[in-house]
């Protein structure tokens, strides 16, 4: 589930003691996924068994988490570039986070877009919604779809905005949609 508010330190501590290197797609298999590079381009697809399917833009830096030991994952932190994640409410029953420097970002069946760069997280929601909330502080804001959002380190309230077709469509063709 989401929890933004105590939990951020058990949450890094947590990553920093979890996480799975997906470096090359070479790794068969880890937190009950399966690496795959796209052929044709630098993308990589992790397709996990509980319904959880992660498409990376070539060149990002992402872990795997698996929070409680279960051998699934429940998270991925990324670290820069962008990833695609795709969850099957029917099948994965406890929801999914994408943790940043910036945000953290937490779902129950959806599919939604989350990019770094130049210390800035950006969320686009595709499918579903999305509830997204910085790293260090209380506020939380939910996306619909078509919807996004920049999250800065800085303190002023995260603004909800429909993303021009643009700029969604330009996120989307790095990750191969």
């Amino acid at each position: 589930m989401f929890r933004i508010r105590n939990g951020l330190l058990a949450l890094s501590a947590i990553i920093a003691a979890t996480c799975v290197m997906f470096p090359a797609a070479s790794q068969a298999q880890s937190a009950g996924c399966a690496m795959e590079r796209v052929r044709g381009t630098s993308r990589q697809i992790m397709r996990c068994a509980d319904g959880v399917t992660v498409t990376a833009e070539g060149g990002a830096r992402f872990n795997l988490i698996d929070n409680n030991g279960d051998g699934q994952a429940d998270a991925v932190s990324l670290r820069n570039k962008a990833v695609l994640v795709d969850v099957d409410s029917g099948r994965r029953p406890g929801g999914f986070q994408v943790v940043t420097p910036q945000a953290i970002a937490a779902v129950r069946g959806t599919r939604w877009a989350v990019d770094v760069k130049n210390g800035t997280t950006s969320v686009f929601v595709v499918r579903g919604r999305v509830a997204v909330g910085r790293s260090t502080g209380r506020q939380t804001v939910v996306l619909s779809v078509g919807e996004g959002v920049d999250v800065t380190r800085g303190s002023e309230p995260l603004t909800v905005k429909r993303w021009p077709r643009p700029r969604a469509a330009a996120l989307l063709a790095r990750l191969g949609q």
